[in-house]
């Protein structure tokens, strides 16, 4: 390494986000391109993402919207070969994608806990996939990062059989491609956030008798006294794609303000 500043860096890696339009998402693409990446951001929600990559573009931050869902093999190599088709190489993935639908497991259906786990599960799988075939076919290294919960950790009372289910799998996931892709050297981990300030979380932040209902019981078990904000996830995103991490893979890492700690 040349300096600690510049393994951090990202200057010239070529990137896809999925689930762009999120609160994460759209941190995670101002934060990798300001570090230097060039970024295929995707979504479904075509117009959101147009909008993102309008503003994104205006600040001079280069990216490239592509509005696809990663729920079927095509549109999962789809969403590589448009990096590659933009850029001339992919680097890296980062799979911000995914859902929640809690309801208790006596009331959820059949439908609901599919469609949770299909959106948290099989698409970062199908992303993995894709990904992995391109780096194998090409004889290229490669970084992948899965967005985990604390929830697939810790089990919660609130509706969650599908959810923290889903989030345990995206760390297994993580451990096992970690093992299978070493050899060609893709780095596979993850990130676990608790409660942070996102359009589903935004309740959770009103000063109202709900929200500091939720948000007070949530801060007792938070060493460092706050909920999350999207802000806090990059910095340990960026080291995870960077040659900073370069003997690290496999590994969950907890966001969570030393939620998971007590």
């Amino acid at each position: 390494m040349a300096s600690t500043s510049a393994a951090f860096g990202l200057s010239g890696k070529v990137g896809v986000i999925t689930g762009a339009t999120g609160a994460f998402g759209r941190a995670a693409a101002r934060s990798l391109a300001d570090a230097g990446a060039r970024l295929v951001i995707a979504g479904a929600n075509a117009q959101a993402l147009r909008e993102l990559e309008m503003q994104l573009n205006a600040d001079g931050i280069r990216v490239k919207a592509k509005a696809c869902r990663p729920d079927t093999e095509a549109n999962a190599r789809n969403l590589i070969d448009e990096a590659v088709a933009q850029f001339g190489a992919i680097d890296f993935v980062v799979v911000g994608s995914g859902t929640n639908d809690p309801a208790p497991i006596q009331d959820m259906t059949t439908e609901q806990w599919e469609h949770v786990m299909a959106a948290n599960v099989r698409g970062s799988w199908l992303v993995c996939k894709a990904f992995a075939t391109h780096c194998i076919e090409t004889a290229q290294r490669g970084r992948v990062v899965l967005l985990s919960s604390t929830r697939g950790k810790l089990g919660l009372a609130a509706g969650y059989s599908a959810y923290c289910p889903s989030k345990a799998a995206i760390d297994g996931l993580t451990r096992t491609l970690a093992c299978e892709l070493g050899r060609y050297g893709i780095n596979v981990n993850a990130i676990a956030p608790t409660v942070f300030r996102s359009e589903l979380t935004a309740w959770m932040f009103a000063d109202d008798d709900r929200g500091r209902a939720a948000r007070e019981g949530m801060l007792a078990r938070i060493p460092l006294g706050r909920l999350g904000e999207p802000e806090d996830l990059v910095g340990a995103l960026q080291f995870l794609l960077s040659r900073a991490s370069e003997f690290c893979t496999g590994q969950t890492l907890y966001i969570d303000g030393g939620y998971t700690a007590g």
